[in-house]
């Protein structure tokens, strides 16, 4: 299976999925134009990942800022690794943040609250 290597741009985040190793990042800012179609392939592609997945799968959120639209489109990416869990595998999602970016823990909270799988908020000074 063929790995995900988006370049992040001002509007759209980085995407680094690798299924070989299970490790996923998704970070910079997602703002784009028409979120659901940004998404979309990432949404595929993890449809084709969960028919395989690695025992154990982390996905790195290294977002600055995202918007409504995107929020909803993370929401469907996380209900897409929670089903890789109830599958019987191991899932964690690792929500970094900025040390003075409140809004941007509680969003982590937030889908913390929704989704069951392990979440670990992560203060950084920066990204």
């Amino acid at each position: 299976m063929e790995d995900i290597n988006i370049e992040g741009s001002p509007k759209t985040p980085e995407v680094r999925f690798s299924a070989s190793e299970g490790q996923f990042l998704l970070s910079g800012r997602s703002i784009p134009e028409n979120s659901v179609e940004f998404y979309s392939s990432i949404l595929n592609w993890l449809d084709q990942y969960s028919e395989s997945p690695r025992q154990r799968t982390v996905l790195d959120v290294k977002l600055e800022y995202f918007n409504t639209s995107s929020s909803k489109c993370i929401l469907d990416v996380f209900k897409k690794l929670e089903q890789i869990k109830n599958d019987g595998n191991d899932v964690n999602v690792n929500w970094f943040y900025e040390s003075d970016d409140e809004d941007m823990l509680e969003a982590g909270e937030d889908y913390d609250a929704i989704i069951d799988i392990a979440f670990t908020m992560k203060e950084v000074e920066g990204f």
